[in-house]
């Protein structure tokens, strides 16, 4: 008996150095890339190696709300602070319970209009529209009917007057030179379909017309934990993807898309809560089945500011749903997996959201339970083992490090010294316990997922920092 939980222990032990090798050697390709890349971008800036004159790309900027009337106001003052010209804004209000609509009207003086709306992607009826044209662009307020944020999408889709829309979430703002820089990968390529932006916590940023003029970690822990995941998240896997049009997902706070193409394509998915990831998918499906040259890109310089939970709780809830939106994702489209067909979006970037993304908590909670069977049944090396661990936590740290400092020094962000310590101790503590915690969470994400698969998802949301 003792031979066979030797035999199985081996094994398991094997698997799993072979996953942490693999992990850690795209993790240091991946941070390697970007961190070049975000050096590159910041030499041509100084040297003025950029598209610059007045072009601009008509945007039509799409904001579903539900139960945002903390942010809804600060969200659409930072939209008329861009640095840009030719877009609109259209507010499609989901049907909320609180006063989304209300404070939208009374501070953007709007007027209830008659303005019918073609339904070129199914979605729920509006119910009352509103416009005003006293601002330095068109703001349109559509309420409709429940339907879930993707259906909401599609409506301002439908709604939309302009070839180029964003979806941007409420409890988010934009840089006041966002637009302008999301925008630049399609002036220098007219086949692209697609444009992902940064994502940033804006918890403890000050944000002044478009600019942030005071920058700091967030004073809780969890927030200041996720400003380092989002860097790396966003330096790391995207940039490395995006160098060989493979990837496969923008994030829904941020992104750029062609209509037409989304159009045909057909919309957003209301069936699904990742309707981000599944509608950027569904382009590469839909363009490389029916021969359409196309590129999906990912801006590093364009910048959204969120809001990222305080709450561990509400934490939770985001990831949650997060990882049941990936799995949603990823089985409708499971045909491209390992398929030629799809290029290096279903060899390379399937495989690596399927191993280290969608399987990777079941993977690490395994992983725990075998070592507190192995522990139990006294066939653990124990010094081993807390070096294995040591090392993984200081590796991940250090790479987590170079992509936070990294980002701040090429947007010439400044940090505090205390700051600075705070990123370096919290940065081993993220690592090492935030991620056992979010492995748990995803592992159990789809038990009775399918009750509440169509909900938006409460959190606690603050007033942003926005003046």
């Amino acid at each position: 008996m003792m031979d066979a939980f030797k035999e199985f222990f081996d094994i398991v032990g094997v698997f799993f150095v072979l996953y942490m090798i693999g992990y850690a050697s795209f993790l240091f390709l991946a941070v390697t890339v970007g961190t070049s890349e975000l050096y590159q971008m910041k030499r041509r800036n100084q040297l003025k190696n950029e598209l610059l004159g007045e072009y601009y790309v008509p945007v039509t900027i799409v904001v579903p709300a539900y139960n945002e009337e903390v942010t809804i106001e600060a969200n659409i003052r930072s939209l008329l602070a861009l640095d840009y010209k030719l877009y609109e804004i259209v507010v499609v209000d989901d049907g909320s319970s609180d006063d989304t609509s209300k404070v939208v009207r009374d501070a953007f003086h709007m007027q209830q209009i008659s303005r019918p709306i073609q339904r070129k992607i199914p979605c729920q009826a509006e119910e009352v529209i509103y416009e005003s044209y006293e601002w330095k662009v068109p703001i349109t307020l559509i309420r409709k009917k429940n339907g879930g944020k993707a259906d909401a999408l599609n409506m301002g889709i439908n709604a939309a007057k302009y070839p180029y829309f964003i979806c941007m979430d409420a409890d988010s703002v934009l840089q006041y030179d966002s637009l302008e820089k999301i925008v630049r990968p399609v002036l220098e390529d007219s086949s692209v379909v697609a444009v992902g932006g940064v994502v940033r916590p804006c918890n403890g940023t000050e944000i002044y017309d478009g600019h942030v003029v005071s920058y700091r970690m967030p004073d809780q822990i969890v927030p200041c934990m996720q400003v380092l995941e989002y860097d790396r998240s966003f330096l790391a896997a995207r940039i490395l993807f995006d160098r060989f049009n493979s990837s496969i997902i923008i994030s829904g706070a941020f992104g750029l898309f062609h209509k037409n193409t989304v159009v045909e394509a057909g919309g957003y998915d209301p069936g699904t809560i990742g309707e981000d990831m599944e509608l950027v998918v569904k382009l590469h499906v839909y363009c490389r089945e029916n021969g359409i040259p196309y590129r999906i890109r990912y801006a590093t310089d364009a910048v959204c500011w969120t809001q990222a939970p305080e709450k561990l709780g509400d934490l939770c809830k985001q990831r949650r749903r997060w990882h049941i939106g990936l799995f949603q994702s990823m089985m409708r489209h499971r045909r491209i997996f390992l398929n030629p067909k799809y290029g290096l979006v279903g060899l390379i970037s399937y495989l690596y959201f399927l191993v280290y993304e969608l399987l990777s908590p079941y993977i690490e909670v395994f992983g725990i339970l075998t070592i507190v069977l192995a522990f139990a049944v006294d066939l653990i090396n124990v010094p081993f083992m807390i070096l294995f661990f040591g090392i993984y936590v200081v590796y991940s740290a250090i790479l987590s490090l170079t992509a936070f400092f990294a980002r701040i020094y090429t947007v010439d962000l400044k940090l505090s010294f205390s700051d600075v310590l705070k990123a370096i101790g919290l940065c081993v503590v993220e690592v090492s316990c935030l991620r056992l915690v979010l492995a748990w969470v995803r592992a159990t994400a789809l038990i009775g997922y399918r009750r509440r698969k169509h909900a938006w998802g409460r959190i606690e949301r603050k007033k942003i920092r926005f003046k």
